[in-house]
């Protein structure tokens, strides 16, 4: 399967960079650029891409507003969009977070971690960079607001909080299973449970819910 990608980013020099690195791949085809986040989200809307590759800082619109029109809560059918960010300033991770982006990269990640990414977000999964998370962390206990988080509508088992904790540090699927010797099948059962149970609309909302609740230390 090929996987259709849309990169936004408004500098030319790391549009070329990253549209390189992925016509080099067999499985991946560069469908559209775009310079800022209100073309993306035009160009989004009408190709529909697999994966979208947006920077977070871009003009006209920037890459957190573009999120949230194609992956915010209100989206009936939400796009993947992996952000990809200098990470200047933590808040703006946190709001992409919360806008619905389902993976973050740095920059200067390399080809391997970009592609896992891609890949990731392709299958529904979500990836955070290893060097990004531990930030991302400091950055949302700083930008909490202090109100109690939602409880789940039925409690959790010993299994599926194992797997919480395995998701809000970023593991992938293959990890997870690896880490607590399940199968692939069974980790998705548990995150589709957890899902449910947290009323989450995917792995990074998931994720999030275990720093508010303290499962994981920042």
């Amino acid at each position: 399967m090929t996987i259709r990608v849309l990169i936004a980013d408004d500098q030319d020099l790391v549009r070329t960079g990253l549209r390189m690195i992925l016509d080099a791949q067999p499985d991946v085809e560069v469908v559209g650029e775009a310079a800022d986040g209100r073309e993306a989200v035009s160009l989004a809307r009408r190709l529909r891409p697999d994966v979208c590759l947006f920077d977070i800082r871009m003009p006209v619109l920037d890459g957190i507003g573009a999120t949230r029109q194609l992956a915010g809560p209100d989206v009936v059918d939400p796009l993947a969009i992996v952000v990809i960010t200098t990470f200047d300033l933590d808040e703006y991770v946190v709001g992409a977070l919360k806008a619905g982006a389902r993976g973050f990269l740095l920059k200067d990640a390399g080809p391997d971690l970009l592609m896992q990414a891609i890949h990731a977000a392709a299958n529904g999964d979500a990836l955070i960079a290893p060097s990004v998370t531990a930030r991302l962390l400091a950055a949302f206990a700083d930008t909490t607001t202090g109100a109690p988080p939602a409880q789940p509508i039925e409690p959790l088992t010993t299994r599926e909080e194992e797997v919480l904790v395995t998701v809000a540090r970023g593991r992938t699927n293959s990890e997870i299973a690896d880490e607590l010797f399940i199968s692939l099948s069974t980790v998705k059962t548990h995150l589709a449970s957890l899902m449910r149970k947290l009323e989450a609309r995917n792995r990074v909302e998931i994720a999030m819910w275990a720093y508010e609740t303290g499962r994981v230390d920042p």
